[in-house]
């Protein structure tokens, strides 16, 4: 059964079938295979799509799409700028420091890249930043949109391991700073390297100015993280709170949502949350059959066979990760991958909540590594290079994020206390 199973999935993935189909179709051709009801594939997409938890899923993406649409990222980058601008090369700082801020609103790597790259990549070039470079950095950056919280797919491995979302959220800051830091210390070497100039004077006066402009998007993270930790509302209450803030601050404050605009992003938001429910539809037969026939077990005792050594194991797990990442949408790696993994991390004794961070960054790393990498995708998009420019500039970004998840992956392991339960 795991042989028709994987192969199936394997050949529909070379004949260029969607995901979500060839998680469904290969489900399907096994459970005819051994002799189970097609009934079985019906009960099992729509058990798999009852979850609460996953009512936050399409409310972030919409919240995060409202946001990245309107001024907010803007604003945030006239605050950072008056903030850091006169250091040497300051604004590469200001483009990871606008990214990790956008990513607790947007919740999305490519938004996190759209909404910063569109606003900082043309004043960057202005000001003689080598634009291959830029756009590398901030595709790097988007990175983080899927590691500090809100996240769509620490929603959807919370649902599927069946750990809490609040822990998760919890234990994603610590590795987004670490990765907006190495970032910043690799974009200030080659600051100095190709001395980029110094940037606006520091004056109390401009600080206050911008950040009166920016504060409306600077509460709504905080405001959505600090309700969810403080027990105000659950992570799905927390989704429904950032769409309407996101509203509001558009069409009252900020004032650059119109009601066209509203049904155009809503339509576009329904369409990535449809891509996302569909596959985690289709995975619930698709899981059936792993677990109906001990697949992941089987995996698990293989793997295990070959070595004893919890950190042996556990590199070439992340090896895996990250190869995951470079072929697989993150989502869609998320819901396939594991119920696969579990098995194998629980038999070694890793905390479930620390594998979740550790998936989700290596996956998140998968969106700057070519060939499949949506963040360069969407850089090349803003500023007209090719993908093979941006690829070579983001090499050194890539290589410190691939250190840190490293670190975030044996870390824990000495020190338990970095998991917070």
């Amino acid at each position: 059964m795991a042989a028709i199973l994987f192969i199936s999935f394997a050949v529909l993935l070379l004949l260029g079938v969607p995901v979500g189909f060839t998680i469904a179709i290969a489900a399907f051709i096994t459970l005819l295979a051994g002799g189970v009801p097609a009934l079985m594939m019906v009960q099992r997409i729509f058990t798999a799509q009852d979850s609460f938890s996953l009512i936050a899923v399409p409310f972030f993406i919409l919240a995060g799409d409202l946001m990245s649409k309107g001024a907010v990222s803007k604003v945030l980058v006239e605050f950072a700028e008056s903030l850091l601008g006169w250091i040497r090369g300051g604004l590469t700082i200001v483009s990871v420091l606008t990214g990790m801020f956008f990513a607790a609103i947007s919740g999305s790597g490519a938004a996190t890249t759209a909404a910063v790259g569109a606003t900082l990549i043309p004043e960057l070039e202005k000001r003689g930043y080598h634009v291959d470079k830029s756009a590398a950095l901030i595709a790097a950056a988007g990175t983080i949109g899927v590691v500090i919280p809100p996240s769509v797919p620490m929603v959807l491995y919370a649902v599927i391991a069946e750990q809490s979302v609040n822990v998760l959220f919890r234990n994603g800051f610590g590795p987004g700073f670490a990765m907006g830091a190495i970032l910043i210390i690799i974009a200030l070497t080659e600051a100095r390297k190709l001395g980029y100039p110094k940037g606006t004077k520091f004056e109390i006066k401009t600080v206050l100015k911008t950040f009166i402009h920016a504060v409306w998007g600077i509460l709504m993270p905080l405001i959505i993280l600090g309700g969810i930790f403080s027990g105000y509302f659950t992570p799905s209450e927390a989704a429904d709170v950032a769409v309407i803030y996101a509203i509001v601050i558009g069409f009252f404050v900020y004032r650059d949502l119109k009601p066209k605009d509203l049904m155009k992003i809503m339509m576009n938001s329904a369409k990535t949350s449809s891509v996302i429910m569909l596959i985690i539809g289709f995975s619930g037969p698709f899981g059936w059959v792993l677990a109906n026939w001990k697949i992941p077990e089987a995996i698990s005792k293989a793997v295990l066979s070959v070595s004893d050594n919890k950190f042996i194991i556990l590199f070439l797990i992340g090896v895996i990760i990250l190869i995951a990442g470079v072929f697989m949408e993150t989502s869609s790696a998320i819901i396939l991958l594991t119920p696969v993994f579990l098995p194998l991390i629980k038999a070694m004794g890793v905390d479930l909540v620390h594998f979740g961070i550790v998936f989700v960054v290596g996956l998140g790393i998968g969106m700057i590594t070519p060939p499949v990498a949506i963040n360069l995708f969407v850089a090349s998009g803003i500023t007209g290079l090719p993908i093979t420019r941006i690829s070579k500039a983001i090499v050194p970004y890539l290589l410190g994020l691939i250190l840190i998840f490293f670190l975030i992956l044996y870390l824990p392991l000495f020190i338990p206390a970095l998991i917070v339960g």
